[in-house]
């Protein structure tokens, strides 16, 4: 073999040996690439479903009002004029808190002031009979007689005292804790004898009359469990019960009328005139309770994604329970088989999925 021949075949040979390690170093790279590639499947997290009772709910709106088996109007059994006021109407007041004040009229200081001379007169009158009884020129019948006019004489000025004849001014005070739910008179008002000067609500003594679309009325009976959210701000919902249902159609509301006594602890955050929504639970089922996140909608209806085998299955179901979190539902769901609640909007049916660490 010549020398030229010789480096040909020698450079023939280190070509085909560079060729064959670049070859093996893409198929390398290949399958290291398919070893550690990134992984295809959805990371979700999921619940498991619960059978739960669920209550059916009737709307209603109304508003927290003082009970009127509890609310007092405050009068006087004389008449007079306010001379003071001393609460506006909504106003929260103590027990023994002055509200306000009133001078008595001409008439009831005039039938005090009668009242203080027949009592003097009678305590003289006694003491004259006694002092003839002790030298035998009264009889016992009269003395009898004199005590007698006496105790009439005291007890009409006692009332003549309760009735406030006897003071130039009387100051009214609240009876318990409570709010002034309305004054009926103005400063400087004269009124009669047992004119309603203010209405009283003691404290814990509120409830809420409420309205209902006239239909609803026939689902619902007293003892049914309602639940009360205020309408003004985040505050914790009340749990009461209804305790009158209506039988006539208000004619401004054009709802049928409702009421449901509030618990004592509404107080603390409900004043009287607070707007209320409820939701009175009638008829009891069961149902799949899952977080309201876990249900989807489409053109064929409601559904959720269980997994199964690894991959996301699609179940149809039927929103039963709209209301708070979790909803229920109804479907053919596998008590076994978690629900997919966070990265559900990314799936579609058969989808691979992995569960992560919430």
């Amino acid at each position: 073999m010549t020398c030229s021949s010789s480096l040909r075949y020698l450079r023939v040979s280190l070509l085909a040996g560079l060729g064959a390690a670049l070859l093996a170093g893409c198929s390398a790279s290949t399958a290291d690439s398919n070893a550690h590639g990134p992984d295809s499947r959805i990371a979700v997290t999921t619940t498991t479903p619960k059978r739960q009772t669920f209550h059916d709910a009737v709307k209603a709106w109304g508003s927290a009002a003082g009970d009127p088996r509890h609310a007092r109007s405050i009068s006087l059994a004389h008449g007079g004029l306010v001379a003071a006021l001393k609460v506006t109407a909504g106003q929260t007041v103590v027990r023994g808190q002055a509200l306000l004040t009133v001078t008595p009229d001409p008439t009831a200081r005039s039938a005090f002031a009668q009242a203080q001379s027949a009592f003097r007169l009678a305590t003289s009158e006694l003491r004259r009979v006694e002092q003839l009884a002790a030298q035998r020129l009264a009889t016992q019948s009269q003395l009898a007689s004199a005590r007698k006019n006496l105790a009439d004489a005291r007890a009409a000025l006692d009332a003549q005292r309760a009735l406030g004849g006897g003071s130039a001014q009387e100051s009214l005070t609240a009876p318990a804790d409570g709010v002034v739910t309305a004054l009926k008179v103005g400063l400087g008002e004269r009124f009669a004898a047992g004119a309603p000067l203010l209405t009283f609500t003691p404290a814990h003594a509120l409830v809420a009359q409420l309205g209902v679309q006239p239909p609803d009325g026939a689902r619902l009976h007293v003892g049914m469990t309602v639940q009360l959210h205020s309408v003004y701000g985040e505050q914790t919902p009340f749990a009461g019960k209804l305790d009158m249902i209506g039988q006539a159609i208000d004619p401004q509301t054009r709802l049928l009328p409702a009421q449901v006594e509030l618990p004592a602890e509404a107080s603390a955050s409900l004043v009287a005139g607070a707007p209320l929504v409820a939701d009175i639970h009638t008829a009891a089922f069961t149902a799949w309770a899952v977080p309201r996140a876990a249900v989807l909608h489409d053109r064929r209806g409601d559904y959720l994604f269980q997994i199964e085998h690894g991959h996301a299955k699609r179940i149809d179901v039927t929103l039963r329970s709209p209301h708070g979190d979790p909803v229920g539902v109804l479907g053919a769901l596998d008590a076994k088989a978690p629900v997919i609640v966070l990265g559900v909007y990314e799936l579609k049916d058969g989808d691979a999925v992995k569960e992560s660490a919430q």
